[in-house]
């Protein structure tokens, strides 16, 4: 992951998030997790942000994991929404829960939406709620629904940062007001990424073919076949951190083969 982390910051992305949903966070037990925040951290430049996900089901958990993230050099933190109790997970109990948290937390709270994997979504009611909170500045919403994308930045003051997960979805989520993302897809192709971001974020027309050329190999690691594509994929391009944790398990021989010939058409058309 050291290494991992030393080739991303040669490329022209403005920060790293570490144990999110593609760090496998979930199954790392505490211990491994400040582990791979220090080893990153040590990797990571500074100057460009270093954001840690400290998501957990209680709240009292999320607040340790929160500062200990930034006793470990963070310079924010990424909090999921917890999901287990789903029938109980309202607007009340989200903005009870991530006050806490922010009131704890010694850095700055970004809140991390993802229905996909939690089972859960966060209402604009409670993001408009958390906004005022001077300690939370942003959410990132993993859903790839760009109408809600745009109910979030409606709803928000201007300097609240609302960050894009969805890597197939990424240039509408930007002309629907998103200021970046944090995208699966740039841990392989970080300058296609940055391109696209770049192409969005001014208008330019180019985005849209950038989007549509990438969207195979985005829904590969991402919908279809997720972290253990995602590694495959990882490996095909160079950066080989190992097989995905249990009890994922690595993709075929089929999907390898998948996975290069979607990497092999985008250099053929000087995408990377």
């Amino acid at each position: 992951m050291r290494d991992m982390v030393a080739r991303l910051a040669g490329t022209p992305l403005v920060g790293l998030v570490v144990l999110g949903t593609t760090g496998e966070a979930v199954l790392l037990d505490e211990d491994e997790s400040d582990r791979a925040i220090a080893a990153a951290r040590a990797a990571w430049p500074r100057g460009r942000a270093f954001l840690v996900g400290t998501g957990r089901e209680s709240t009292a958990a999320a607040i340790r994991a929160s500062k200990r993230a930034a006793d470990l050099g963070a310079d924010a933190v990424l909090v999921r929404t917890p999901g287990f109790y789903k029938s109980q997970m309202n607007t009340g109990v989200f903005v009870r829960h991530y006050t806490a948290v922010a009131d704890a937390s010694p850095v700055p709270v970004l809140l991390y939406n993802f229905t996909a994997v939690t089972g859960v979504n966060i209402s604009s009611d409670a993001v408009a709620r958390l906004a005022e909170h001077r300690n939370i500045i942003g959410i990132k919403e993993s859903g790839g629904d760009v109408q809600q994308i745009e109910s979030f930045v409606r709803c928000t003051p201007d300097d609240f940062r609302v960050l894009a997960g969805s890597s197939a979805t990424f240039c509408p989520a930007i002309r629907a007001g998103a200021e970046g993302g944090i995208l699966a897809l740039s841990c392989v192709l970080p300058d296609a990424c940055h391109r696209l971001f770049e192409l969005s974020a001014r208008g330019d027309a180019e985005a849209a073919a950038l989007q549509d050329r990438l969207l195979p190999i985005a829904k590969l690691v991402g919908s279809m076949h997720g972290i253990p594509g995602l590694k495959a994929a990882m490996k095909l391009s160079g950066f080989d951190i190992g097989d995905p944790r249990p009890p994922l398990v690595p993709v075929s021989d089929d999907v390898v083969a998948t996975l290069r010939d979607a990497l092999a058409t985008l250099k053929e058309t000087a995408v990377v």
